[in-house]
């Protein structure tokens, strides 16, 4: 008896010996395919951060990722990885960038939601490091799994040198596509020892994130790696054409002093320099900085993401497409002169640079006019560039998903923060962290009574859209697919309410003026 006793104990103690024997219970152990990684409990979850996917992209600069060598030694992930050389103030920049990040409930075999997170900033800036990107209180609170990653941006993943510097650097228009496949792959292959479904993987991002995201459905070499997609505030209807992007290039060497024989220099040039050379204008667009973007390569993208439709690769993928009221409020709303415009200022206001598309201002003004009569110039200001830069991209996916026999779920979010008494409106950015629920983390502009309803209501769908393939929960009203006769959007308000076609004279007020993705 006392032996059978001794027995089971032993069974019982020895799991648990060899998990402390591996790190203990507030510093958990999970094995991936290149080697055993070591995080830490905060409050309901597990995190493991700065967790490598890739080797170090400094050896190989402008060429595609390399799997990292594996390891045997347990390596701690405490701390965020590097974040891939950019401007401005992002912290801890260097060109060995390929790391993820992991928060979840517990390493079992519970096969959780996946909700995999792609940060925006352009493909020029950010990381997944923010503190309104950590996955703490998403993870905890809804029992799934979130994962943030890093991967190369401006020059380093998108400068096209293909035409220039010959066929070893053929892949590098797209290489920050690259990696973001490269991660993808690593989600698939070990989340499930982190307590993830690899069959059930949400990718979703805002602004350049979205934007991203929209371009990997329509990869090959993307297929099958995720099973949900959703995009908020970021589409990509057109990618950059290998003509253009060539013109780009050679802006940049120019700028770095290097003839276009020399343009394989590159690779070996400071990362300071590299850097400084791109804030010359962007020879495509006619203004601002260098824009560097996927390139139509005929190798890593062979189509327009959603041009001249929706990408049959993705059609049977669930999508959201989501954007904000308000949106350029958060670029020219920094401007104190645009919040008390006179109508005779509109017309010089409304530039290529603010609309992004080719259209005579006048009309557009009088249309508004027409349309609004009670809307100040400055409302119509904010309105009309919104309509014709920032959400023309996401009704043009709509559309095209809804044409394609396979609709999206399609919202706008109308909640506005009390911030600067409410004068941004619902603008670019302000649905992160209602999506990702942290209201509360530095940075975050959803503020005020309602900020944590509104997160409950925007993150709720998305765990719901990441579990069932499907956003409806009990916190909203039905939210119906869009289609081309009734445009079913979601308005992302307290409390939420479903429209028909919301700015529907809006929407075919620009309609009748081609888009072109601008860039590209």
């Amino acid at each position: 008896m006392h032996a059978q006793r001794r027995t089971v104990m032993a069974g019982l103690l020895l799991p648990m010996l060899a998990g402390w024997a591996q790190g203990g219970a507030d510093h958990p152990v999970a094995s991936t395919g290149h080697g055993p990684v070591r995080g830490y409990r905060d409050g309901l979850v597990t995190v493991f951060k700065g967790v490598r996917y890739g080797a170090d992209t400094g050896i190989g600069r402008f060429q595609p990722p390399r799997p990292p060598r594996p390891w045997t030694q347990t390596a701690d992930a405490f701390d965020y990885g590097s974040a891939s050389p950019q401007g401005g103030a992002e912290p801890n920049q260097d060109e060995d960038c390929l790391f993820l990040n992991v928060w979840t409930p517990a390493l079992d075999d519970g096969r959780r939601p996946v909700m995999v997170y792609i940060h925006g900033g352009g493909y020029s800036t950010g990381s997944g490091s923010s503190p309104l990107y950590d996955g703490a209180r998403l993870a905890g609170r809804n029992d799934v799994v979130v994962v943030t990653l890093n991967h190369r941006l401006n020059v380093f993943g998108y400068a096209y040198l293909a035409r220039l510097a010959g066929p070893a650097f053929a892949d590098s228009g797209n290489a920050g596509q690259l990696d973001l496949i490269l991660a993808l792959r690593w989600v698939r292959d070990n989340i499930a020892a982190f307590g993830g479904d690899p069959g059930r993987i949400l990718v979703f991002g805002q602004s350049g994130g979205g934007a991203k995201i929209a371009t990997l459905m329509a990869t090959p070499a993307a297929a099958g790696l995720f099973h949900r997609v959703a995009t908020m505030s970021g589409q990509q209807v057109t990618a950059s054409g290998p003509m253009n992007a060539t013109r780009r290039a050679l802006a940049w060497l120019e700028a770095l002093d290097l003839p276009p024989e020399r343009a394989a220099e590159v690779a070996t040039l400071p990362v300071d320099r590299l850097l400084r050379a791109t804030e010359t204008t962007d020879p495509v667009l006619g203004y601002g900085s260098l824009s560097f973007a996927p390139v139509l390569d005929d190798r890593t993208l062979t189509r327009h993401p959603f041009y001249p439709d929706a990408p049959a690769q993705s059609a049977q993928i669930p999508m959201i497409i989501g954007n904000t009221r308000d949106e350029t409020r958060a670029f020219l709303g920094a401007d104190p002169a645009n919040f008390s415009l006179a109508w005779d200022d509109l017309p010089g206001r409304m530039t290529m640079a603010n609309m992004r598309i080719d259209v005579a201002p006048e009309g557009v003004v009088a249309a508004y006019r027409a349309m609004h009569p009670d809307w100040s110039p400055s409302e119509v200001f904010f309105a009309a560039t919104t309509a014709a830069r920032s959400w023309r991209g996401a009704v043009i996916e709509a559309e095209a998903r809804a044409a394609s026999g396979s609709p999206a779920w399609v919202y706008q979010l109308n909640w506005t923060s009390p911030i600067d008494g409410g004068q941004r409106g619902a603008m670019h950015t302000d649905d992160i962290p209602l999506a990702l629920d942290t209201v509360g983390a530095p940075g975050s502009r959803a503020q005020g009574p309602q900020a944590q309803t509104m997160a409950d209501i925007l993150s709720g769908a998305f765990v719901a859209f990441a579990r069932t393939g499907d956003p409806n929960h009990a916190g909203l009203p039905t939210w119906a697919p869009y289609d081309l006769t009734r445009r079913q959007t979601m308005i992302m308000d307290v409390p939420p309410r479903m429209e028909d076609d919301p700015r529907g004279d809006e929407r075919r007020l620009f309609a009748r003026i081609p888009y072109v993705q601008p860039g590209t």
